[in-house]
């Protein structure tokens, strides 16, 4: 085991790193970073890079998700208009529209139904810029969202899981899903201390067409960010707020600690469309 580089001048906030995952007080030696922290950089670039390629494998979540539900969740696999992962990247556009194959597939599912079918809220998962933060979130983030719905009235669309998806393909889901709520799990672009986290975006009446003032958003769900329990939370008021006064976006705030006098929430609204 090597011994610390004792020509490493620590900084005198360096105490304050216990309270945060961002790069601070990481010493000098001579006019230059430490060896070990220049290192970590590279690594945590490396882990930033492998998570915006890794590839969703949405069979294995498709069955992760049924197996987790009681009487099984059926889950629908459907890719955007973005053919693969490089073109996916070049073409923002293109991630947020379904390919032709998935959009008559849904528009088929919903004529097959004995009755013109329609849902309180759809949920949809996208790999987004990170797979990782879909592979290691979603399922454990549903499993305490379905805790709070579960004793309430909502009738729920099957799961649509998106490859090669951004936030606004959710609403062209919701919309031929005819839900009144839609919900997408998405993989936010890494950053350098964070390559797993998760967002979530809640449109109320989701159409092809909406932009980003229409939707709410709750950021950096992930075990070392906002906990599942309390994103659940937060999502779990406004979906209920959403659907009593029909509106979501800048109309609607999240208000879950303002009784308590806490400090401002987590989640955002009105974020540029970048996943």
């Amino acid at each position: 085991m090597s011994k610390p580089d004792a020509t490493v001048v620590n900084n005198p906030w360096q105490a304050l790193r216990k309270f945060t995952a961002a790069r601070i007080a990481l010493g000098r030696s001579g006019v230059s970073l430490p060896t070990s922290a220049q290192l970590a950089f590279q690594l945590a670039h490396a882990q930033a890079r492998d998570a915006v390629h890794l590839a969703l494998d949405a069979k294995a979540l498709s069955g992760r998700l049924g197996d987790s539900f009681a009487g099984g969740t059926h889950c629908v696999t459907l890719s955007s208009a973005a053919g693969n992962r490089d073109t996916y990247l070049q073409r923002p556009d293109l991630g947020r529209r379904l390919d032709a194959a998935s959009r008559t597939a849904l528009q088929e599912m919903q004529q097959n139904q004995a009755s013109a079918a329609s849902y309180d809220l759809a949920i949809v998962i996208a790999d987004g810029l990170s797979a990782l933060a879909i592979e290691q979130n979603a399922q454990p983030f549903l499993e305490a969202l379905m805790r709070k719905l579960a004793p309430e009235n909502w009738t729920l669309a099957p799961i649509a899981i998106v490859r090669q998806g951004r936030v606004a393909v959710g609403d062209e889901v919701g919309e031929l899903f005819n839900a009144k709520l839609v919900v997408i799990l998405i993989g936010e672009r890494p950053g350098l201390s964070s390559p797993d986290s998760m967002g979530l975006y809640l449109t109320w009446a989701p159409r092809i067409g909406l932009t980003d003032e229409s939707r709410n958003c709750i950021s950096n769900v992930r075990p070392a960010g906002l906990s599942y329990e309390e994103a659940a939370f937060k999502l779990h008021y406004l979906l209920t707020q959403a659907r009593q006064r029909q509106l979501s976006g800048i109309r609607l705030k999240d208000e879950t600690g303002a009784a308590n006098g806490e400090l401002p929430p987590t989640s955002r609204n009105f974020l540029l469309e970048e996943r």
